[in-house]
């Protein structure tokens, strides 16, 4: 399997002074639907990720970095909705974007190109840690964040308590071989909740939650596999008698599941884990079960895989996901 080149190109194309355009029609940004903080903290950790910085990378750092700061309350809450021409439409509050507004903050506290953008998502994060969620999603985003913190900071003691407040959340092992995942249906991002726990089990010395946390990756990959090619869980969910393929698939469940595997072999190095980011690529690249690639030359991915083809709309979500799981890629995928 060739690897492609993660590009900023369809990004730059759906941003303007204020912020990246959640939606597209086809390839053109959809003006009127605004700005989402959920893609802006995608965008963050995509400009984070990526190894070859560039004046664009740069900017759209900046760019997000700055849209994040604006979004966030003195109390740590986060708006998600803002207009186009920058009005906010909501009110703060902790829910999936506070969760993935920390995970952005403690990325950039780790790995932002600029020294003053470190500092700055250090605080972001730190206003951010008054704050808890009753969502175990928008937990687990958070607790990605402060697994950030603690590669650079292993000491950071209000980064290990979100951690460990995380896992709490989640919940012990489930005593269910048939379906031992935490909650009654597999949702939207599901491989986020073993990634929060691999990184919590390692990094706070619980092996008990790192063995969870493999034990439910391997469990999710296992189902989300067909033929060798990943079969993600549609946007409708599944429960346990529900069989794959499942549609419509989302990029976001790719790029989670990738995130996970990448993580889950750096703690262990087994090849079961690499494979799994190989097949995630793949994905997108047409290994899936309609056979058809879900991005383009300009670096934009679509958003969804239907049973009769995909779809062509190229918005926020999709494009930085098919980004972040490439750059992945580049790191841990195999050589053929």
């Amino acid at each position: 399997m060739n690897t492609v080149q993660p590009s900023f190109e369809h990004v730059v194309a759906m941003c303007d002074g204020v912020g990246m355009f959640e939606h597209a029609d086809h390839r053109e940004p959809r003006v009127a639907g605004g700005y989402c903080t959920d893609d802006m903290a995608r965008l963050l950790i995509a400009a984070c990720r990526q190894r070859e910085v560039d004046e664009t990378v740069l900017t759209l750092a900046r760019l997000a970095y700055r849209f994040l700061a604006d979004a966030q309350g003195v109390d740590g809450r986060i708006r998600n909705r803002r207009s186009a021409g920058g009005r906010w439409r909501d009110r703060r509050a902790v829910e999936d974007c506070w969760g993935r507004a920390m995970w952005a903050f403690g990325t950039a506290t780790a790995r932002a190109p600029h020294p003053w953008m470190r500092e700055g998502a250090a605080s972001s994060f730190a206003r951010g840690l008054e704050q808890r969620s009753a969502w175990p999603r928008a937990m687990a985003f958070a607790g990605l964040g402060a697994a950030e913190v603690l590669a650079v900071e292993p000491r950071h003691v209000g980064a290990r308590r979100l951690l460990a407040d995380v896992v709490d959340t989640i919940g012990p092992p489930v005593d269910d071989l048939s379906w031992p995942w935490p909650e009654p249906r597999l949702t939207y991002a599901n491989a986020i909740i073993p990634d929060v726990l691999i990184a919590a089990g390692h990094l706070l010395e619980r092996p008990t939650t790192l063995a969870h946390g493999l034990d439910l990756l391997r469990w999710l990959l296992t189902r989300e596999t067909v033929d060798g090619h990943l079969s993600p869980t549609g946007s409708g969910g599944a429960g346990s008698g529900d069989r794959a393929p499942l549609f419509d698939q989302q990029p976001i469940e790719a790029a989670t599941m990738a995130d996970a595997c990448a993580r889950a072999f750096a703690v262990t190095a087994d090849p079961l884990w690499s494979d799994g980011v190989a097949r995630c690529i793949g994905w997108f690249l047409g290994a899936n079960d309609i056979g058809v690639e879900m991005h383009d030359d300009r670096g934009a991915g679509f958003d969804g895989l239907q049973v009769g083809g995909v779809n062509l709309n190229q918005g926020a979500e999709s494009t930085l996901a098919l980004i972040t799981t490439l750059q992945l890629g580049l790191m841990y995928a195999p050589t053929p």
